[in-house]
């Protein structure tokens, strides 16, 4: 388990904890307020939704949701998951691929994630009417950096207590999230984020000329 963070990663975790700290402080009108602003919207029109507070206005996409969303989190599991995974695979891979990288490819990830799930809303589900938090997207990415570096490493997925090799893992886990996407299974996640976060960064590790080493046969 990762001790001493790099810059990057440690801000980042700073970062979306001050901002879920502040969501908490200004809860009731004032959270709405900063969802109305900061959340990722449904492209093309505004809105008015109810989110447990009393109806907000939403002012519909602005270009700087595609950052803003990334550092919002619905809920306490949904932060501490996020950041978990931030702070299991982010100090790593910030690491190996040094600062600049890493923060390019972070949100190359996280904008890619937003534009994969404002399409997928405006083509196919235009009556949705929520808007889109969190760093999931990003943090697919991740997950596709550590499986493209370090494909053999053992992962597991709680609380199944077995180690699988990263490769298949995130395979699986791409798989099962294009199924849960595609059917509606999981309602209220955004799968289509995770796959354009996810798929992003591969391509973005491919054009750096990233590979995964070669398979070792015993």
């Amino acid at each position: 388990m990762p001790t001493n963070l790099p810059p990057v990663t440690r801000n980042l975790l700073i970062a979306n904890v001050l901002v879920f700290a502040l969501q908490f402080l200004l809860r009731d009108q004032d959270t709405l307020a900063l969802t109305r602003w900061f959340a990722l919207w449904p492209y093309g029109h505004d809105m008015a939704v109810d989110l447990g507070g009393g109806d907000i206005a939403g002012i519909g996409f602005r270009p700087w949701q595609l950052i803003t969303y990334g550092f919002m989190h619905g809920s306490v599991m949904h932060i501490v998951l996020n950041m978990y995974a931030l702070y299991m695979f982010g100090g790593l891979i910030e690491r190996v691929m040094g600062t600049r990288r890493f923060v390019i490819y972070y949100f190359v990830c996280l904008v890619a994630a937003a534009v994969a799930q404002l399409a997928v809303v405006y083509l196919f589900e235009p009556e949705r009417m929520y808007p889109t938090v969190g760093a999931s997207g990003a943090v697919f990415g991740l997950l596709g950096a550590f499986a493209m570096l370090f494909p053999r490493e053992k992962l597991m997925l709680i609380p199944i207590p077995i180690g699988i090799p990263a490769w298949l893992f995130v395979t699986l886990y791409g798989a099962a999230e294009l199924i849960f996407g595609v059917t509606g299974t999981l309602s209220g996640v955004a799968h289509f984020a995770h796959l354009g976060g996810l798929v992003a960064g591969l391509a973005l590790l491919l054009a750096w000329g990233v590979r995964s080493p070669p398979r070792r046969w015993s």
